[in-house]
């Protein structure tokens, strides 16, 4: 029998996790001596311990180990588990990948320009959204959106359905345009609302994979951080897959009062509008 100081120093664990182990009833001493309470392990548990130990390694909880040294076991369900393990670390390493890709297009980025990226993208899921829409060609994206937008607003009133949510316009166009553009504003709802010859309710398709960057100040500079977002899905390898949208974080409203709008969303300075841009992608191309 070993004390458990030099059963730690054979095994290299630790009397505290040993300790831990018995406690958990992963790994039980030998024996006990009844009068001063000292553990004593056996040369028999080695192996136990060494599984443990390989299993720890494979990155499974001291929970999940406890089940997997159980004696009854079947082997399919050890299989299932073991492949389990495999698809968490597999997930893990392609998002370290992903990771690394970002890190290496950001370093070209600043060996390029010489200074750090100046909108900052993120990817991130978009969920699918009930809205009132209105589609249609504009001359530009100034004031005809804005009168899209007021019409929307209002019968959304009229009906009391506005959501607590951004508004958002679809730029129907595989590149920007100034001139002639096909768009479609959205306001979101709470729930459906009666259609017109001109407003159809439909449910705004989300993205598991969108590509987002936020500005902040006038309109006019759209079109600059579609360019840096763009240039970043090609960067990092990706493909679009869909319209880009402008989502109005900060947007100024006329009878904004009367419409309900959400307060929080509301600004009177041209230079507090925030804006997002997002671009659904994939790594895939469609």
């Amino acid at each position: 029998m070993f004390k458990i100081g030099d059963f730690s120093k054979l095994t290299r664990v630790s009397a505290k996790m040993l300790r831990h182990y018995d406690e958990i009833g992963l790994l039980r001493p030998a024996r006990i001596d009844p009068h001063n309470g000292y553990r004593y392990y056996s040369a028999a548990q080695l192996p136990r311990l060494n599984r443990i130990i390989a299993l720890k390694d494979l990155g499974f909880s001291l929970e999940q180990i406890a089940g997997l040294l159980a004696d009854d076991l079947p082997p399919e369900e050890l299989y299932g588990m073991m492949k389990l393990r495999r698809a968490e670390i597999e997930a893990r390493l392609q998002a370290e990948q992903r990771r690394l890709d970002q890190v290496a297009a950001r370093l070209r980025y600043i060996e390029q320009e010489k200074a750090q990226p100046r909108y900052e993208v993120v990817l991130r899921a978009v969920a699918p959204q009930l809205m009132a829409c209105l589609r249609q060609v504009v001359p530009d994206t100034g004031d005809p959106v804005a009168a899209m937008f007021d019409e929307l607003e209002a019968h959304a009133a009229a009906h009391q359905a506005r959501a607590f949510h951004s508004p958002l316009m679809i730029v129907h166009e595989a590149d920007f345009r100034e001139t002639d553009v096909e768009v479609e504003v959205a306001v979101p709802l709470t729930h459906a609302i009666p259609e017109t010859e001109r407003i159809r309710v439909r449910t705004i398709a989300g993205s598991p994979s969108m590509a987002c960057v936020v500005y902040t100040g006038e309109y006019e500079k759209s079109e600059e951080a579609l360019s840096a977002l763009t240039i970043w899905i090609e960067t990092h390898g990706y493909h679009i897959t869909g319209p880009f949208r402008e989502v109005y974080l900060r947007f100024s409203a006329d009878m904004a009062e009367q419409l309900g709008l959400p307060e929080a969303f509301l600004t009177q300075e041209a230079g507090a509008f925030v804006t997002e841009l997002q671009i659904p992608i994939s790594r895939e191309e469609t």
